[in-house]
Formats: C-alpha cells, structure tokens, sequence
C-alpha cells in the first residue's frame, strides 16, 4: 500500500522482462525490498514508467495493470505524468538490457546519455530538478559520461551511479577503515569485459578509494593510466611485478566455489586491467573466466595481504539490488547521494579506457582525462554484514 504523500518516482527503462535489471530493482520499489531483516515495505512510489523496447516476455504491461503504473509513450510524458511540467521527484534510469548494437570494441551501446538528456531537458524546461540514479556505468564514452556527470551538477540534480557490487555480501567480512596504508590491491571477476568488467572495477574502486597514510583518508585524486593485457601476457606481466599474484591468490582462496589447483591451471584466456592511480597506488581487475563465478578482492596493507569475497545472492529475489535499491531509495527521501557519483564516473572512464588499450594491441594509454578526485563516504547507509544472504533475502516473491 502506498501513501500519496510519498515521492513519486518515474522508470526509465530500456525493456522490463524478467532477471533483467529493471525487474532487479524497479520491481522491488514496487513489491518491497528483500532483505537480511525481512521484507522492507517502499518508502516511495513508482508514478509512471517509459519502456524503450517491449521483449516478448515483457513485465511492464503485467506490472502496471497490478501496480496501476501508467507506461508512457516518452520520457517526457513518464516525467510530467502527462502534463507540462516536471511531476516526480526522483528518476530511475535503467539503461540495461535491450535489442542495442555492439561496436568493435565490444561495448554495448545502450542509449542512457539520451535518456539523461531527456530526463535533464525536462529538469531545464521545468525550472527545478530531482535525483536521478543511472544503473551501472554512465556510458560507453567518456564524453558522454563526462556530459551526463556536468549537467546534472549544472541543473542541481542528485545524481548516483554505479553497480550493487559494493553492496554485495564479504566473506570473509572487510572494509577498509578511512585512511588505511593500502600498498596495492587486485579485484578478481570473470564474464565479458565491459558487462563484468565494470562490476569487477567497482568492487576494486569501492575498497581502494578508502585509502591514505594510515591515520586519515586522503581521499581519491584519479588514475594516471591504464593497460588491458590478455593471455599468456598477463603472467608474464605478474612476473615482471606489474601486478600481485600473491594478492589475487589470497582474494581468489575467499571464494568457496571454484576447482583445486591453481588459477592459471583453469584460465586459459585471463585478462587483466592495470590500474596505474595518480597518487602511485598500482591496482588491477583480474578476470579469471573458466576458474571463478564470484568476485573477489585482495589488498597488502602496512605489509599484511588481505582477501574477501563478494558474494551475491544467487538467483531471485536478487537480494544485492534490495541493498542498492535502498540506498537509491534513500537519495529520493533525503535529496542526499548514499556515496559519490563520482566513483562510478572513474570506473566508467577506467573501463572505456582498458577497453580502447585492448583494441589498440593491449597498448599501455595514459589517462589524463581521469583526475576524478572525491572523497568517499564513511559508510553506505544500507548493507548486509553477513557473509552470505539469509531470510527474506534468500526467498523469491510469491
């Protein structure tokens, strides 16, 4: 049951079928949120959607009819509930999953910088703006990304980004205090580069973007370059000391499910992206398809090697995108970002630019463009602390 005084939220959606992301999330904005403590009634209330692309297993139409949601023709329709002016007060923006091309560099070119436009024409036109959440990376362009990032800072809009990576389960559990002498650190993935690239990336950024000197943080100043290597050259480049073995070996001996023997033994194709950071801080995402299905993450810190997996509820209800979902939720109640869009604008570039670094013959690429500094936030206000999900985070909607 919703209250009419509650914030009304308009979906912008690529398409809505079932396991994509808008099922993930804009479903439980409508139904509630799974979680650890039990299933958490909505603060908000889903006003209008707009679906890009209807799949033929398309939810929209199924979901509001029962949630009596009216789907527009246009984002400026779900945005002013039909009218003239700007009607909602936060904006989902879920630009994932869809019939979009491909380009050569296997990136999937899903249309969220035009979603962000239309959202920020109406904001412009209206004379007053609202949060927005953009779902994983703000683009596969930097300039794109850039532009979204500006112009909701011109228009005065919140504005948060990124994956549920960092919201995800630890086993065993590990959070950097603020201000902690990180040496270096790797972040263990597996699946495509761009789609699993990015969620790996932010697992790394979320963790490292916490370090310093050991009493305080000295916050996020960006990364200097990066290189994407491939094959036989990504054990040779942990030869050459370019990258820690032994890291990722202690981040991959978190994950509980993966065979014996060594990572190399199972891996036959890794890929590797070296994250050189402006400050001198070296990390590296490290994709392990064929030895892991989880994501994992090492660090040396003050000289002692650390390792933790993070682990996401596995299947529906998809209970990772209840502990995102609230922190978004949190940002349309309070007008408040729950952490820096700016993380997600670094790990965007990051990705764009290990991608170009493949295409290019695996090329190390200087990355001036990426002085992304910020500080990050003490703690999310809506996470798990247990090593795996549990309850209502474990039980499917019925």
């Amino acid at each position: 049951m919703t209250s009419s005084n509650q914030p009304r939220i308009a979906a912008i959606l690529t398409e809505y079928r079932p396991n994509s992301h808008a099922d993930v999330i804009v479903t439980k904005f409508l139904k509630g949120f799974p979680t650890d403590d039990g299933l958490l009634a909505p603060r908000v209330q889903v006003a209008s959607m707009y679906v890009d692309q209807f799949a033929e297993n398309d939810l929209s139409r199924q979901m509001s009819a029962e949630f009596n949601v009216p789907i527009y023709g246009s984002i400026v329709k779900a945005l002013t509930l039909g009218g003239d002016k700007l009607a909602v007060d936060g904006v989902l923006l879920i630009g994932e999953h869809g019939d979009y091309a491909w380009n050569e560099k296997e990136q999937h070119l899903y249309p969220r910088k035009y979603f962000m436009e239309q959202i920020c024409g109406v904001f412009a036109t209206s004379g007053r703006s609202v949060p927005i959440f953009n779902d994983k990376h703000l683009s596969y362009n930097w300039p794109d990304a850039k532009w979204m990032y500006e112009r909701a800072a011109a228009l005065g809009a919140p504005f948060m980004a990124g994956s549920s990576l960092p919201l995800g389960w630890r086993n065993p559990w590990l959070e950097h205090p603020l201000g902690a002498p990180l040496q270096e650190a790797v972040a263990i993935g597996y699946s495509g580069l761009d789609i699993y690239g990015f969620h790996t990336l932010e697992t790394l950024q979320c963790m490292v973007e916490r370090r310093g000197n050991g009493q305080r943080a000295l916050g996020e100043s960006g990364v200097a370059a990066v290189t994407c290597l491939e094959g036989q050259a990504v054990w040779d480049a942990a030869a050459a000391g370019l990258w820690s073995y032994d890291i990722a070996a202690a981040a991959c001996a978190a994950i509980a499910n993966k065979p014996a023997g060594k990572m190399e033994e199972h891996c036959p194709n890794p890929a590797i992206f070296l994250v050189e950071y402006r400050d001198g801080f070296k990390g590296a995402v490290l994709m392990l398809n064929g030895y892991v299905e989880d994501l994992a993450y090492g660090a040396r810190v003050g000289g002692e090697i650390v390792g933790t997996e993070f682990f996401l509820a596995p299947g529906p209800p998809h209970a990772h995108f209840s502990y995102l979902s609230l922190n978004i939720e949190e940002m349309f109640v309070s007008g408040r970002p729950s952490y820096p869009v700016e993380r997600t604008l670094l790990t965007t570039g990051i990705l764009e630019a290990a991608l170009d670094s493949r295409y290019q013959g695996h090329i190390r690429l200087e990355t001036p463009h990426l002085a992304v500094a910020y500080q990050p936030v003490a703690s999310a206000p809506w996470r798990p602390t247990g090593p795996r999900p549990m309850a209502a985070a474990l039980q499917p909607f019925t």
